[in-house]
């Protein structure tokens, strides 16, 4: 096995719980050894800081799969997979949600969501695009799934020098049923947003629940109608959901049906700003109680990052401004790049260019099965707040 050493100083970051090295942070580069390979990490005396995947043409130039003196072993795929689903079981998760999240559990760049008897696998490294073999193995092993999409879609591939063809192993209806706090769904697994259903909002969908009651909803980015649904099963009279997408929206008015609130939930394609400006002129027929903001991940990198911060502010602060006193805002950001800080300083940003006295109710993360390591900021990155003008 192959080592790399540690450049002195640049090893602080990694026994304080993070699990990326940089390609800047090691001695050489050793462009001989091949892209996901395991190579054997020393810091600069020459004390084994652990073991990882290295990438020679990849910034992240090693992720850590184990910070033990002992290499791997040839079944720790199986063994991380299975201790994740262990955690997950511990939290009442079996049939449906992550079971695998990426660096949080111990898997660098592996992503496993359950949708009852079918899987979706996201490989997105070199490393873990290496052991696919031992990774298919491991998930019919433990899952026992019907059907499983390796969902390969994403940039983080592309940088990874990996492919981005899907491929589907078994039988794969079009669409499959699930069921999230006693609300059924429907998902297309293999032509989706992502891996077909945003799990890691479900604690927040919970969490609103007591709020709907008697309340006109305004669901924006609405995708699968998850959201506005909840609202319309826990009280609210009307729910208007909106998505630029045609396929989400035909989605969630059958999850509308599905669920037995389509007289409730309209959903229509429209743009989310064309209607946070309707609320603002009280141009809407009946103005909005509550405005669910849920938008897309606008940060695609650091560049970006005061591009996107300006248009969530700017999105924050018309919400703001189509809410009468006493309305509700529920807003996230689904980006590692926008921080807990960030996210408090656009929703302040907001408030104040929107002339409104704000009260925070609460500010949440994402759901426990996609677990934060502390030690590691990038593992959080949804951000969830609940604003009350006041």
């Amino acid at each position: 096995m192959k080592e790399l050493r540690v450049k002195a100083k640049e090893e602080h970051r990694i026994k304080k719980g993070h699990y990326w090295l940089f390609s800047n942070e090691l001695e050489h580069i050793d462009k001989t050894i091949k892209p996901g390979e395991i190579v054997r990490l020393l810091d600069f005396r020459g004390e084994i800081l652990g073991y990882g995947f290295f990438n020679p043409h990849s910034l992240i130039a090693v992720r850590f799969i184990t910070k033990s003196e002992e290499p791997p072993t040839k079944n720790f795929i199986f063994e991380t997979i299975d201790t994740a689903f262990e955690y997950r079981k511990h939290l009442g998760l079996r049939k449906y949600g992550r079971m695998c999240y990426g660096e949080a559990d111990g898997a660098p760049g592996l992503i496993i969501d359950r949708y009852g008897d079918y899987l979706v696998v996201e490989i997105l490294t070199a490393g873990m695009e290496n052991l696919k073999e031992d990774i298919l193995s491991a998930v019919k092993k433990i899952f026992k799934p019907k059907g499983i999409v390796f969902k390969n879609e994403s940039n983080f591939r592309m940088l990874e020098g990996l492919s981005q063809a899907n491929e589907i192993i078994g039988n794969i209806p079009e669409e499959i049923q699930i069921e999230e706090n006693g609300v059924k769904y429907l998902v297309n697994l293999t032509s989706s947003q992502k891996t077909g259903f945003y799990f890691d909002q479900r604690e927040n969908r919970a969490f609103l629940k007591p709020y709907f009651k008697d309340k006109v909803v305004l669901d924006l980015y609405s995708y699968s109608g998850s959201f506005g649904i909840n609202a319309a099963l826990n009280g609210a009279v009307a729910v208007w959901g909106t998505d630029s997408s045609a396929p989400a929206v035909e989605l969630a008015n059958k999850n509308a049906a599905l669920n037995g609130v389509q007289e409730i939930c309209q959903y229509q394609r429209d743009d989310a700003e064309r209607l946070l400006s309707a609320a603002m002129k009280k141009e809407l027929p009946t103005q909005p109680d509550i405005i669910l903001l849920d938008p897309p991940a606008f940060v695609k990198n650091r560049k970006s990052l005061p591009q996107a911060i300006n248009l969530y502010v700017k999105l924050n602060r018309m919400a703001l401004e189509g809410l009468e006193k006493g309305g509700l805002l529920a807003s996230s950001t689904c980006s590692h790049h926008i921080t807990r800080e960030i996210f408090i300083d656009i929703l302040k940003q907001a408030s104040a260019k929107a002339g409104k006295e704000v009260r925070l109710i609460e500010l949440r993360t994402q759901a426990k099965d996609h677990p934060i390591l502390i030690g590691m900021p990038e593992t959080e990155y949804l951000h969830f707040a609940l604003l009350q003008i006041i």
